[in-house]
This record gives structure tokens, sequence and C-alpha cells, in this order.
């Protein structure tokens, strides 16, 4: 199937690694000309370089921090100014660390707002003015399924990203008749370097290991394993492309069946 997406200028945030890098490589093999970030930039420029290496796509890889105020819309005019445009916009940021309630001070909620809420914020704002000119137009927000079915121990993450949810929706809502799609997609339990690190504050807290305790994990989840990430991006490349046309202000689960809810 052809989702319609060559030459068609994509940024993805949050995309040195995981997730956003295993979406920005699905989006480079469909012939997308694609910017990648994230805050390292040894390491986004090697990423940009081994995707370019791999699919022959012009990939760019540019170094920023989305926390902070006013890099994404430095990050977008950089956009705009190598190609004078831009067509489809990914926001992904790491998320807050894990923990409970009594644990986290008020900067620590700050800086989870900042990274998992206004970095969706700031981007979208610098980057409606040259979405609005795209025949194409397509926001996708990365969050995650405690968005809609709260975990134990991640009070942060619980609380902000289904923010961003809300903000997705109130987006599509809005600025649905200028013919911008906006979408959010919830990653569930996926073999990354993220869900590592909850492995390993996990099994510290318990007293086990790591591999005990994905294994847990594991039993939750219908299918009986954790999502490869080439899987996540695949659904999300798809909902960003012409050939989702008409799919508009969702919030997409791609979690393996563990969220319990029927809606």
């Amino acid at each position: 199937m052809d989702l319609g997406l060559k030459n068609k200028i994509a940024l993805v945030t949050g995309a040195s690694r995981g997730l956003g890098y295993a979406t920005a490589l699905a989006l480079a093999k469909e012939g997308c000309r694609v910017v990648i970030n994230s805050r390292d930039e040894a390491k986004v420029k090697a990423a940009a370089q081994k995707i370019n290496h791999d699919t022959g796509a012009q990939v760019i890889g540019l170094a920023g921090d989305v926390s902070q105020r006013d890099v994404p819309a430095r990050l977008v005019e950089q956009i705009v100014l190598m190609f004078d445009g831009l067509d489809i916009l990914i926001t992904n940021a790491g998320g807050p660390p894990p923990g409970p309630f009594d644990s986290f001070d008020e900067e620590a909620w700050q800086k989870a707002v900042d990274i998992s809420f206004m970095s969706h914020v700031r981007l979208i704002r610098a980057a409606l003015p040259h979405l609005r000119k795209s025949n194409s137009a397509s926001v996708l927000a990365v969050t995650s399924w405690v968005a809609k079915q709260p975990m134990l121990n991640l009070v942060l993450s619980n609380s902000v990203r289904a923010a961003t949810a809300g903000l997705v929706k109130s987006l599509a809502m809005e600025l649905g008749k200028e013919h911008i799609r906006f979408n959010s997609i919830m990653p569930g339990w996926t073999v990354t370097e993220r869900v590592e690190e909850l492995m390993t504050f996990r099994a510290k807290n318990n007293n086990t290991s790591a591999e005990i305790e994905a294994a847990k994990v594991i039993t939750e989840i219908p299918l009986g394993r954790m999502a490869r990430p080439e899987e996540f991006a695949n659904v999300a490349a798809f909902l960003v492309s012409p050939a989702a046309s008409y799919i508009h202000g969702v919030a997409l689960p791609v979690d393996g069946g563990i969220i319990k809810g029927t809606f």
C-alpha cells in the first residue's frame, strides 16, 4: 500500500532512539524528507546518518531540548529555512521519572509539564503557520497508554499525558476545518530504553531483577509479549499519511490489548 508520503517534509522529535527513531525510519522508508531531533547532538546526528544510510532518504538531525521554552520555535524555523515548508509534525519526548506522589516536589511537576505537555503545545504553535500551507498537514502527539489507564507509581506521566490527549482532541475540533489533522497515539509496553529503565526501577523497589519485572508485565498483555518499536512506527506512519486522510481526533492505543476499557 502506498501511503502517499513521498517527498513530504516531516519533523519527529525525541528521535535519536526508541519509538521516535523507529518512526523516523518508517517515514524515511516511505520517501519522506525527515528532520529528527533530540537533546544530544552527537546521538541525533549519528541517528540521522544511520537512517540515511539504511534508506537513502534525506534525513537531518537537529539538537535541542524541546522542554526548553525557545527550542521548539527554533527547530521549526530551521526546518522551514531548509525545506521551505512542513507537512508532518510528530511530537515526542522522554517521559517523566517514576515514583509515588509524595516523592515529587513542585519543581519535578513543572519539569514533567514542560517535557510531556508544553513541548507539544510549543511545537504545534510554532508549526501551525507552516502546516496551514500544506495540502496534507498532519500532527501526531506521542503520549502513552497510561493516558487512558493510569499506572501505579507513574503519577507524573499519568497526569500530563492525559492533558496532552485532551489538547490534541481540542485542536482536532478547533482546526479540523482548516484541514489539519490531529491525532495522538498511545504506545503500550514496547522494547525500548525507556521501558528498560522502568523495569530497572521496579526491580530496585521490589528487590528482584529487570527480567523478572518484564515477565510480570508480559502476563498482563493479551498478546503475550511487548511490542517491537517498528510495530508502533508502522501505525504512526500510517496515521500521519494521506492514506489516513479521514482519521482525525483519535487517541489510538498500540498496546497489545492491555487497556481494559471498551472504548
